[in-house]
């Protein structure tokens, strides 16, 4: 059993480089109640140190509440560690087990532990004396990716609050850029949006098929608009798919049929003199033609979410097919775009029904238009790389 001695207060130092550092007033103020009504419950713990002094190891706030009510001596518990990992670990080991003891400041801590030359940890290893799981410790770290801006809104437990964030919300951003990351982070925290919400909008700004400056513009939307976006951009995904099945289809029944029916091995004595049969299960197949440029780019635009055909069945009917479908869309897309003019100011005298749907619709279409843009660039250098001969 530890011995329990009153020590003088102002024998008592703080430890200015322990793991808790942020002190709820409203909660020091209900402390200080009860330490007057109920008096203290629970010792702190100290260490000693030079000219017959202590330093805290745990029991701040207790530490705090009886300075703030003018005691003079405070119940202590009196350790005789002198490792500083050990000591480092305990005091995290309490403060686990207290409400207010913050994600950033567990995310602190494990980072020291891990990194500062003093400590040198291993995760396995305070996982091992936390009675944490490694992935529980990696979670926290991750948090400090996050700008100071962000950091400020972490508190701990699940609840969704205005103006407040979650490790489970903050979790699905982290992999960001740091340009989309916090931002996101605030527009998550202001609008309240549910972890399964932020999975769907991460998913979105992690979609590579998107352009950055269109990422760019995204943040200018609310948390249900961007929600709506990622919903809106899934269906569009979803329809191309379905549409590119019965092209991918009809694509390889064309190429089966026309390709050409295989040789049959000649009945000869030894393998050394047999000549070689291209796709005998003896010997592995030669290289298949690479795709025409114009091909690679019918895929792109025609099948984003199917499985390309396997090299081996495209033949040249089949690659001159696929070019001969991406010049046709785009003969079409040129007929249907208007000749350009310029918007005058006369046009929007008589005014707009409803300027923020305009804007919105404004929005999607230039979100659209981008889209749209980026793919026919990519179709366009496609078909300016040279044709491989075969």
């Amino acid at each position: 059993m530890m011995d329990i001695i009153e020590i003088a207060i102002d024998l008592i130092d703080e430890d200015k480089d322990q793991p808790r550092y942020q002190f709820d007033d409203e909660a020091l103020q209900e402390l200080m109640q009860s330490i007057e009504e109920l008096g203290l419950l629970s010792p702190i713990k100290v260490r000693t140190t030079a000219g017959s002094r202590y330093m805290i190891i745990y029991g701040n706030r207790r530490y705090k509440a009886c300075k703030m009510l003018n005691r003079a001596t405070i119940p202590c518990i009196v350790s005789n560690v002198t490792d500083e990992t050990e000591i480092y670990l305990e005091q995290i080991a309490e403060n686990l087990t207290r409400e207010g003891f913050s994600p950033i400041e567990e995310a602190e801590a494990f980072n020291k532990l891990l990194n500062d030359p003093k400590f040198s940890s291993s995760t396995k290893y305070l996982s091992s004396r936390l009675g944490k799981p490694e992935s529980y410790i990696k979670n926290k770290i991750e948090l400090l990716k996050f700008g100071n801006a962000v950091k400020k809104l972490i508190v701990g437990g699940t609840e969704i609050r205005k103006d407040k964030l979650t490790e489970d919300q903050l979790l699905p951003l982290k992999d960001l850029p740091l340009e989309h990351r916090d931002p996101l982070a605030l527009i998550m925290a202001r609008d309240e949006m549910p972890v399964s919400d932020v999975k769907k909008i991460a998913k979105l700004f992690k979609d590579k098929t998107i352009s950055a400056s269109t990422k760019d513009k995204l943040l200018y939307k609310s948390g249900n608009e961007l929600l709506e976006t990622w919903s809106v951009f899934e269906q569009n995904k979803a329809e191309r798919a379905k549409s590119a099945q019965p092209k991918a289809a009809a694509k390889s029944e064309k190429t089966e049929a026309n390709a050409p029916p295989a040789q049959a091995p000649e009945p000869t004595g030894a393998a050394s003199s047999a000549p070689s049969v291209t796709g005998s299960p003896l010997q592995p197949q030669s290289a298949a033609p690479a795709m025409e440029p114009a091909a690679a780019a019918a895929t792109l635009l025609d099948t984003p979410a199917a499985a390309p055909a396997p090299a081996t069945l495209l033949d040249a009917p089949a690659a001159a097919s696929a070019a001969s479908s991406v010049e046709s869309k785009l003969q079409r897309l040129l007929a249907s775009l208007p000749a350009f003019s310029e918007l005058t100011q006369e046009q929007l005298a008589g005014g707009l029904n409803d300027p923020g749907r305009f804007a919105q619709d404004v929005d999607t279409a230039i979100q659209q238009l981008e889209l749209h843009l980026n793919e026919w660039k990519r179709i366009r250098d496609l078909a300016s790389q040279p044709v491989s001969s075969n």
